[in-house]
Formats: structure tokens, sequence, C-alpha cells
């Protein structure tokens, strides 16, 4: 099953930007999964078992790096890149 992931983190420390990039960095690693970045947030697009258990192993080690962080997450069944409402 494909799935589209819209993310974003605002980790809970002075220094947010090296959390925010680092993460975005370690996710366009993972072959299969496509990442579209924009000013608010990155979309993943790909199966949904790949990205879960990216999620999984990033969100985990971005805690364990950084300390507290929010991720704001939605999940879209089917994968909806290139899709607008224009």
């Amino acid at each position: 099953m494909k799935a589209s992931v819209d993310i974003s983190l605002y980790p809970l420390a002075d220094e947010y930007i090296p959390a925010i990039k680092e993460f975005i960095e370690r996710v366009q690693k993972y072959s299969g999964v496509s990442v579209v970045r924009n000013d608010l947030s990155t979309q993943l697009y790909g199966d949904y078992d790949q990205i879960m258990d990216l999620l999984k192993a990033e969100l985990r080690l971005s805690w364990e790096k950084y300390g507290k962080s929010i991720f704001v997450i939605k999940f879209l069944k089917d994968d909806l890149r290139g899709l607008s409402s224009d």
C-alpha cells in the first residue's frame, strides 16, 4: 500500500536548526521513499511499511540525540505526490 506523509519537527531547544536539517538529511538517504521539502514541512511518499519503519527509527534517533521535540505528522493513503487543488 502506498502512503503520503507530511511531517514537521519542532525541537524544544534554542539551537533547533541542526536537529531539523539532520533529520531531513537522514530520511533522504532511504531508497524507495521520495522526500519533498518546503519551508513548513517535509513530505514522504512511498510504501506504507517502509515509511513507518523509517519513522520508527528516525524519530527515536532524533529524540535520543536532541532531546525533547515535537513531531506533527499527517498520514494519507496513496501516493498523492503531484496532485494539486488547481
